[in-house]
């Protein structure tokens, strides 16, 4: 089966062990997704089975949309509810001070991520040299911070939704936003709302030709010399210019890269179903 859908990750489970549920639900042994949630945080997950797998690259996954809520005065070494050490009493805030140290945070700017993450560190994840109390550095990482608003503030618990690029970490944006407020906080919920244009539409198979984010072109040879997968000529695309291109044909697709006079395949013939 191949399939492409968003499915919605419940919170306290991890992204792979969602996946496996999911395997077991629709009968499929190959399976993937993209972008990992944090076994405390639910919402979309973009999945797919089968041959689908290889399209996550191509798919315009960014801003992502989250909703977030941050407990003041919190203390975990994980900027999450999963290791809270200590609470410290803080006292209440006036919105318009939360509001005026969020709009400081929106914007391009350079973040680190937390040290309890997937990142991997000469080859070992980071989480797991912070759990063994391993000495390490994250380097900062350019990331755009395209909206932040706060939803409500129930002291000392505050919600706010962020639309952010790809590989910001609201854990730290979250722990930026405390500091920014005199204090530090953990996160007590986190939810994806979206990547992209992608949502959580009870687990509908999509159509990947509607989300895939590369310019179309077209092949105006023989369709069989795309679907044996036959050296192609620039010259007979309809678009010659250099550049990766969706070109669909009758019952499958292919992503071609033009690279001077010759196009070749960046993802040979894929099945146009769903």
């Amino acid at each position: 089966m191949n399939r492409l859908f968003v499915a919605r990750k419940p919170p306290f489970i991890s992204s792979n062990r969602f996946l496996g549920q999911l395997k077991r639900r629709y009968g499929i042994k190959s399976a993937g997704f993209s972008g990992t949630l944090d076994p405390f945080a639910c919402g979309c997950l973009i999945v797919a089975f089968g041959q689908y797998t290889r399209l996550f690259q191509y798919l315009a996954k960014s801003p992502k949309r989250y909703r977030a809520t941050l407990y003041l005065g919190a203390h975990s070494q994980s900027l999450d509810l999963e290791q809270i050490e200590s609470i410290m009493p803080v006292n209440p805030l006036e919105t318009t001070a939360i509001k005026a140290a969020m709009a400081t945070l929106t914007g391009e700017q350079m973040q680190v991520p937390p040290r309890f993450s997937a990142l991997k560190i000469n080859g070992r994840r980071a989480y797991t040299l912070a759990r063994s109390g391993e000495a390490f550095e994250i380097k900062a990482r350019p990331v755009t911070i395209h909206s932040l608003s706060l939803l409500s503030y129930c002291h000392p618990f505050l919600t706010f939704e962020a639309e952010v690029s790809e590989g910001t970490y609201i854990r730290t944006l979250a722990a930026d936003l405390a500091e920014k407020l005199g204090t530090f906080g953990a996160l007590t919920y986190l939810e994806r709302l979206s990547e992209g244009r992608l949502h959580d539409e009870n687990e509908r198979a999509l159509d990947p030709l509607s989300v895939i984010d590369l310019p179309h072109n077209r092949y105006r040879g023989d369709e069989a010399d795309l679907y044996l997968g036959r050296k192609l000529k620039a010259a007979d695309f309809e678009q010659t210019k250099e550049g990766v291109y969706l070109i669909e044909a009758a019952a499958f697709f292919v992503i071609i890269e033009i690279i001077g006079d010759r196009g070749h395949y960046r993802l040979g013939r894929m099945p146009r179903v769903c």
